[in-house]
C-alpha cells in the first residue's frame, strides 16, 4: 500500500507535463477611444433664461481636463474680471465661478474653442457653447463672413471679430480703449467667422489680429480691418474684412549720439527725410549732411568741425511739424571710412554691386576702379554714390559663368571728411542662364491703372516687379528656382508703391490680388501665365 502511495506524486507529475504553461502577456484592450467627452447634466440648464446665479456646473460622463483654456474661451459680451473656471487638474465637473457684474437683458455665450479634452486620449469637445440669459429669452440672431489679409494670401488665424453697438455712448475712438459688445474668432486658414445669439440692432463691425488677447486694438502691435457702413442685425448679407497694419503718425524719438560727430534722430511713421537744423551756436565753417538707414527708422547725421560744448540744440522739422531735440556730447571716437561689400558673392547679369560705408561719402571715382575677368582682361566700369542711403553701387558689364575681381584702388571713394578709402578687392560670379526660370505673364480684366506686378517669395519679400500704366505683357528672368506668389496690386495714389490703409481716416488699404496658385519656377524653364482678374 505505501508503495502504491509513492506512484500518486509521480502521476501527477506525469500528467502536468502534458499541460500548457501559463504565458504571460498583455491585453490589447480593444480600439483606442475617439469618443469626445459627452456632458451629462448642466447646472443651471444650457440655454436658460432669467439667469441671477454665480456659479455653474458642468458634468460630464468621464474625467476631462482644460487644455488653453486662455487663449481658447471665448465670453461674448467680454466680462470685465474673468470668471474662475476650474478644474486645474482633471475632474468630472467644469465649474464657471462669475465674479463680474451681469448686464441685465442680456444674452451670454460661453464658447470653449477646442479646451475641453478627455484626460486620456485628449480627444476635444469641439466649439462646445453654454448659453444663459439675464432676460426672459435668449437672443438668437446670427451674423457671418469671412477676414482676408491685405498683403498676404491667407489671415493669420485666430482673428479677433468684433461689434460694437450703435447706441449714444458709441465713437470710433472707443475700440482702442472698451471691449466690444460680442466677439467671435476665425477658427481656420479660411478666415470664416460666424456670431450667434445676437440681439436686434445696429453695430460696427471690426476684426483685429491681436498680439495680446485685450479685445481692443492697439495700433502699434494689431491689425485691424473694418466695414465702413453701419452693420443692421437681423441681415441676410455675408461680410467680408480686410486686415492691415497701420502706419503710425509721425513722431520724433530722443535722438542718440554714437560717435564723434555722428547723430542718429529716431522716429516712428512714414518718413523720407527729415530737416534737421542745428540751433546752437557753431563755427562759420560749419557743415552737416545726412542720409536714411536702409533697415531702421532712423536718420544718420554728421557734421563738422566738432563743437566744443556739453549739449547741442537742433531743430527738426517734417513738413508742417517741427520739434526741438537736445543731445549731450560725451567723448566718442569718430568712424573711420570702412566699406564693406552688400552684394553677394554670385551675382545676375542685370545686379550692380553695392558697397556700404560706416561714414558718408560725397565723391566716387571711377578711374580708380578696376574689374579683371578671369582671362585677365579688364572690364570697363562705372562707380555711382546713391547718396540716399549712403551706399556707393558699380556698374560693369558681366557674361554667363564670369568670374570677377573687383578692386577699389585708394581715391575711388572719399567721405564727408576727406577721407579716402583704403584698397579693397572682392571677387563676384554669375550663373549661367539655363541656372535660372524665367516668366512671360500677361495680365487680363485690369479695371483701373497703374498696377504693380510683384512676383515674391513664401516671406513674401519681393523678389521681382514691373509697374504697368498700360495692359503688355511682363517678363520676369533671372528667377532663382524655387515657389512664388504672384500679385497684383493697384496703385491707386499712383506712388509706385502699395499702401496700407488707416482706420480713424476711414481708408481702406490699396487692393491686393493674389494668382490663385503659387507658381513652381524651375531652372531652364519659361513658363507662359495668363492672370485672370476677377
Amino acid at each position: 500500500m505505501k508503495h502504491r502511495l509513492l506512484y500518486i506524486p509521480i502521476l501527477l507529475l506525469f500528467l502536468l507535463s502534458f499541460t500548457d504553461c501559463a504565458k504571460k502577456g498583455t491585453p490589447s484592450g480593444g480600439p483606442r477611444d475617439t469618443i469626445p467627452p459627452v456632458i451629462l447634466r448642466s447646472n443651471p440648464e444650457n440655454y436658460n433664461t432669467l439667469f441671477t446665479g454665480d456659479e455653474i456646473e458642468i458634468r460630464f460622463d468621464e474625467y476631462i481636463k482644460l487644455k488653453d483654456i486662455g487663449k481658447e474661451l471665448i465670453i461674448s459680451p467680454p466680462m470685465k474680471y474673468a470668471p474662475i473656471i476650474t478644474p486645474l487638474s482633471t475632474s468630472k465637473t467644469l465649474k464657471i465661478k462669475l465674479v463680474d457684474t451681469l448686464k441685465p437683458n442680456t444674452t451670454y455665450v460661453f464658447n470653449f474653442g477646442n479646451s475641453i479634452v478627455d484626460n486620456n486620449e485628449g480627444n476635444v469637445l469641439e466649439y462646445f457653447k453654454y448659453v444663459f440669459s439675464t432676460g426672459d429669452y435668449i437672443d438668437s440672431l446670427k451674423l457671418s463672413g469671412r477676414v482676408r489679409d491685405a498683403e498676404l494670401v491667407t489671415a493669420e488665424f485666430p482673428t479677433t471679430v468684433m461689434l460694437y453697438e450703435m447706441n449714444e455712448a458709441y465713437t470710433d475712438s472707443l475700440v482702442y480703449s472698451e471691449k466690444p459688445m460680442y466677439i467671435t474668432v476665425t477658427k481656420d486658414s479660411t478666415g470664416i467667422f460666424e456670431f450667434t445669439n445676437l440681439k436686434e440692432g445696429e453695430y460696427k463691425l471690426l476684426a483685429v489680429k491681436e498680439k495680446n488677447n485685450t479685445y481692443t486694438f492697439q495700433p502699434k502691435d494689431d491689425k485691424i480691418g473694418f466695414i465702413t457702413s453701419t452693420v443692421s442685425i437681423p441681415s441676410d448679407s455675408t461680410y467680408s474684412l480686410t486686415l492691415f497694419k497701420e502706419t503710425p503718425e509721425y513722431k520724433l524719438a530722443r535722438p542718440n549720439y554714437i560717435g564723434k560727430d555722428h547723430i542718429v534722430f529716431g522716429y516712428e511713421g512714414e518718413v523720407d527725410s527729415l530737416n534737421i537744423r542745428l540751433l546752437s551756436e557753431a563755427p562759420k565753417d560749419f557743415e552737416s549732411i545726412s542720409y536714411k538707414d536702409q533697415i531702421k527708422d532712423s536718420i544718420h547725421y554728421w557734421f563738422k568741425p566738432s563743437i566744443e560744448t556739453d549739449t547741442l540744440l537742433f531743430e527738426v522739422a517734417k513738413g508742417n511739424r517741427i520739434d526741438t531735440a537736445k543731445v549731450r556730447l560725451r567723448e566718442l571716437y569718430r568712424d573711420s571710412l570702412t566699406l564693406s561689400l552688400l552684394s553677394s558673392g554670385t551675382v545676375k547679369l542685370k545686379d550692380t554691386l553695392k558697397v556700404g560705408a560706416k561714414t558718408p561719402l560725397v565723391l566716387a571715382n571711377s578711374e580708380k576702379v578696376e574689374v579683371m575677368a578671369l582671362d585677365s582682361t579688364f572690364v570697363d566700369a562705372e562707380i555711382r554714390l546713391n547718396r540716399k542711403f549712403n551706399q556707393a553701387e558699380v556698374y560693369f558689364p558681366k557674361a554667363e559663368n564670369g568670374n570677377y575681381r573687383v578692386i577699389l584702388l585708394p581715391g575711388a571713394l572719399t567721405d564727408f571728411y576727406g577721407k579716402e578709402n583704403d584698397s579693397m578687392r572682392f571677387n563676384v560670379r554669375t550663373r549661367s542662364n539655363s541656372d535660372y526660370g524665367s516668366m512671360l505673364l500677361n495680365v487680363e480684366n485690369i479695371n483701373r491703372f497703374p498696377v504693380i506686378v510683384q512676383l515674391v517669395n513664401e516671406n513674401y519679400k519681393v523678389i521681382a516687379e514691373d509697374y504697368l500704366t498700360t495692359n503688355r505683357p511682363v517678363n520676369f528672368d533671372e528667377i532663382m528656382p524655387n515657389k512664388y506668389y504672384l500679385r497684383i496690386i493697384y496703385d491707386d495714389n499712383k506712388n509706385g508703391k502699395w499702401d496700407t490703409g488707416n482706420y480713424l481716416k476711414r481708408i481702406e488699404p490699396e487692393k491686393v490680388i493674389y494668382y490663385p496658385s503659387m507658381i513652381d519656377v524651375r531652372a531652364n524653364w519659361s513658363l507662359n501665365e495668363i492672370f485672370k482678374l476677377k
